[in-house]
């Protein structure tokens, strides 16, 4: 049995290695790309197990994708494998982003990466389409949970509160399960009820001009464990705490901190590796980064063996479901914005209607089409600009 586990760890690295080498676009696009690799290719986990862990991860603080990854390691490989997958994932990316702080501190400025990046996005469009397609008819399990999915959708789109319109859709779906059961009314008490709020106020961590190692750490560790959603969640609690009241940052190099974890591969909150290097070299950068994601190595160990519980009780596994639907919706409004900004003109059209077709007919891995677009993407600036 030992055996077999290190082999299993040791079957953890590659593809966790190469995701955060590849995985462009976001949270969604990271999703995508998981449920192809391990639920479509190597057949890890079932649709249903991935859509519970997604669940799961969009309930608590911290990045999503980061905590899917750490929920798929720890279903590999126990703990050991929880630990393996979320380092491997993240490393890539922070030893790049690493490396574009160090440019910008030298030369004071940012690579060009436009031109890649107008290539890559219609791919990763294309690629959270064929997932959602797979995803959603696996959630969707009655024309209830269709209902749930649309408003959810919805709701999303016009800007509701993500983790509001998780828990209502667990909420909704739970009372939908009773009363179809025709449970008695005095035990609707046993619905869950569960809330959680954002904290935007920031424990003192002591003002300063300067940042040192143990304060980076301190307030990279409150983010990690107080922000739902995506990096522009972050943003605002980076505007408030670092250029607001700490005066660490200014504006400028705020937003391009932001705009380095928006276009470099894997997690999204590698933003916290700029700046950690920005206010500390590679001490700050790595306390940054241990401090942001910490917290989600910590609640998916708390939440992990509580989902297969879940899924065992009647009403517990209705909120579920709604939680499941609920997630694939929010995907779905993220691809729609994601959708407008990514596909621009003809040629952004085609390339996201090929990758789809190639996708579809040959199950390419993605990271190809990735590659392949972000040379598109060059070339096509090359042409554009002569």
């Amino acid at each position: 049995m030992p055996s077999v586990l290190r082999n299993s760890i040791r079957d953890l690295a590659p593809p966790f290695l190469r995701l955060g080498l590849t995985a462009f676009g976001g949270p969604a696009a990271h999703i995508a790309m998981m449920e192809e690799e391990f639920v479509r290719r190597r057949e890890w986990i079932s649709r249903e197990e991935f859509l519970d862990m997604l669940g799961a991860s969009n309930l608590v603080p911290g990045p999503s994708s980061t905590e899917m990854a750490i929920h798929i390691g720890h279903r590999r490989s126990g703990w050991r494998g929880l630990v393996v997958a979320g380092v491997c994932f993240i490393l890539p990316a922070m030893l790049i982003v690493m490396g574009c702080a160090w440019g910008y501190a030298k030369f004071g400025s940012m690579p060009r990466v436009q031109s890649v990046m107008y290539g890559v996005k219609p791919v990763i469009i294309a690629v959270i389409l064929q997932a959602l397609w797979g995803l959603a008819r696996t959630a969707v399990k009655s024309g209830f949970l269709a209902i749930i999915g649309t408003v959810a959708a919805v709701l999303a789109i016009v800007g509701g509160n993500l983790l509001a319109i998780l828990l209502a859709a667990g909420v909704v779906a739970t009372l939908h399960a009773l009363i179809t059961r025709r449970v008695a009314s005095g035990s609707l008490s046993v619905i869950p009820s569960a809330t959680k709020s954002i904290l935007v106020s920031t424990p003192a961590v002591g003002a300063a001009a300067s940042a040192s190692l143990s304060g980076l750490f301190l307030v990279f560790l409150k983010f990690g464990a107080v922000i739902f959603g995506s990096g522009y969640v972050l943003l605002a609690f980076l505007q408030t705490d670092l250029v607001d009241r700490l005066h660490w940052l200014n504006q400028t190099q705020l937003l391009d901190a932001v705009a380095v974890g928006q276009v470099t591969p894997g997690p999204v909150f590698t933003t916290a590796t700029f700046i950690g290097y920005l206010l500390g070299g590679v001490g700050g950068a790595v306390v940054a980064t241990v401090g942001i994601f910490l917290p989600g190595f910590l609640f998916v160990a708390a939440s992990r063996p509580l989902i297969p519980r879940l899924r065992r009780s009647q009403v517990a596994g209705a909120f579920l479901d709604g939680v499941n639907v609920g997630a694939v919706a929010l995907m779905i409004a993220v691809t729609w914005q994601l959708g407008r900004a990514a596909v621009v003109d003809l040629l952004t059209a085609g390339i996201g209607l090929v990758s789809a077709f190639v996708l579809i007919r040959f199950r390419l891995n993605s990271a190809w089409l990735v590659l392949a677009g972000g040379c598109a993407g060059l070339v096509a600036s090359g042409w554009l600009s002569t």
